[in-house]
């Protein structure tokens, strides 16, 4: 049974996708590229693969490694197409029904699907399907996709998988297989990452780049936003069925979800979290000794507040990475115990010093504190705090597990109070425009045409949210579909 861990206070991965059609290697391809996406799900994974008679799936609880580096479960994957999913629930409970990717015979040949981000309107078409006698064998928001391509009008796999994304709306990138093809798709402002890579001529769908990377493909480009790509026999082709806007991808990918060496829109993630440290630095001095980042995820950013502000980068905290899921704790346990198993203070780095930590984001609190009291406890003189992004103050619905308002931290209190609840010295965040000009806007976020997708801070949600009751904030026929499909 998995458990997910009550004690991270990080925000949640999404989810990863990767596919590749036509390789005789096709499902250990595949496992190797679902392994270097870990990091954007570790409740579960799945691969579906085709022989050209036969689909062949393979879903299970647990990490990529805990299954699919097993030979059996590999050589039961046959065929030269293949496509994978790496999963953390934002919809649907934690359960093996849930792990993708889902599969369906429907009237014009199998079909598989996999998705990454959120369909804010999959519940209120869900009730709509089931009143239509639809029967659903999961609870996850994309068997609604399957639901729809199984009802559409539309003549063979791909105008019926069209006109199924005619319907949903919200943050999506989708990976499908059918018997002929091997389909990608980002939702109209790409708020979601995909890429195409490139192997011995054949080609490849993934979340991110670092997944081309461990299989030495070559990256080519990213799917564009609204851009649906068809891989088969005869090549790439691309199909564009919605209007043209501009893109807005999720800038948490640069902040924390993306793994720091992949490249996401012609970006180095490791550069800009770097980057992001250097603006906190220029934004908010602090007259520390040593500064030291919170693992792993605050490590670029500490490098760059080091070097712009010219105090010794030092690792005062060792992370322990083979903490599993869940662990059995001693009866008698301090309430410290959740967060030394996975952090341990370097006491000689901290003792008598005064220390700036640096991490990428604060979601309720609750494990700053925990690292602020053992700071002390090791004998800090003095803590301060940097955060290498600006306050979370709302909720997400896109494919981000964070809490409702009312668990944010940054949406109950003030600064001051943050600080006095955690303990530290001092606080400060990174600013809204103070992150846009470390993302190379010189003159920060652009109000009237927002480069990315900020609501966690800023409230601007991009997109309807149907299923939960917020109005539209941008008119509903910027992301109207061609009629002509």
């Amino acid at each position: 049974m998995f458990f997910r861990d009550k004690s991270d206070d990080k925000l949640q991965e999404e989810c990863g996708v990767f596919g590749i059609w036509g390789h005789d290697e096709a499902a250990t391809i595949t496992a190797l590229g679902l392994h270097a996406l870990q990091h954007r799900g570790q409740e579960a994974a799945g691969i579906v693969s085709y022989d050209g008679n036969h689909f062949h799936s393979e879903r299970r609880l647990g990490l990529v490694s805990d299954h699919f580096t097993k030979k059996g479960v590999i050589e039961r994957l046959q065929g030269n197409s293949a496509m994978g999913h790496v999963r953390y629930s934002t919809t649907g409970e934690p359960a093996l029904r849930n792990v993708q990717p889902l599969f369906a015979d429907l009237s014009a040949g199998g079909f598989a699907v996999a998705h990454n981000g959120n369909i804010t309107n999959a519940l209120t078409l869900r009730n709509k399907l089931v009143l239509d006698g639809a029967i659903f064998q999961s609870t996850s928001d994309t068997e609604t996709i399957l639901q729809l391509i199984a009802r559409s009008k539309s003549v063979g796999p791909i105008d019926r998988f069209v006109d199924a994304l005619k319907h949903i709306e919200g943050a999506y990138a989708l990976v499908a297989l059918t018997d002929g093809k091997l389909i990608g798709v980002r939702d109209p402002l790409g708020i979601r990452p995909l890429v195409i890579g490139e192997l011995d001529g054949l080609f490849i769908l993934s979340s991110e780049t670092c997944a081309l990377d461990i299989i030495g493909a070559k990256f080519l480009r990213e799917v564009e936003n609204g851009e649906v790509v068809v891989i088969s026999d005869q090549g790439l082709e691309s199909i564009k069925p919605f209007y043209k806007v501009d893109e807005r991808p999720c800038i948490f990918e640069y902040i924390y979800f993306a793994r720091p060496d992949s490249i996401v829109g012609g970006l180095s993630v490791y550069d800009c979290r770097k980057r992001f440290g250097q603006q906190l630095a220029l934004e908010s001095p602090c007259a520390a000794e040593v500064v030291i980042p919170v693992p792993d995820s605050g490590v670029p950013a500490a490098i760059g507040f080091s070097e712009q502000a010219g105090i010794p980068f030092e690792l005062g905290i060792i992370r322990n990475h083979y903490v599993g899921r869940t662990f059995i704790e001693p009866q008698q346990s301090s309430r410290d115990f959740g967060v030394k198993l996975k952090h341990n203070i370097n006491r000689q780095v901290v003792d008598g010093r005064k220390i700036v930590l640096i991490d990428d984001s604060i979601v309720r609190g609750t494990t700053s504190v925990k690292i602020v009291e053992l700071m002390r406890q090791a004998g800090a003189q003095e803590v301060h705090m940097k955060i290498a992004s600006p306050p979370i103050k709302f909720p997400d619905f896109y494919g981000i597990d964070t809490p409702e308002s009312e668990q944010l931290l940054a949406s109950l209190k003030t600064i001051q109070e943050m600080q006095n609840f955690i303990g530290v010295d001092s606080l400060s965040f990174l600013s809204v425009d103070g992150l846009y000009k470390a993302m190379g806007h010189k003159d920060g976020r652009n109000h009237e045409k927002p480069a990315f997708t900020d609501h966690c801070f800023t409230g601007d949600y991009p997109t309807a949210l149907k299923d939960n009751n917020i109005a539209w904030l941008h008119e509903p026929s910027q992301l109207a579909v061609r009629n002509e499909m």
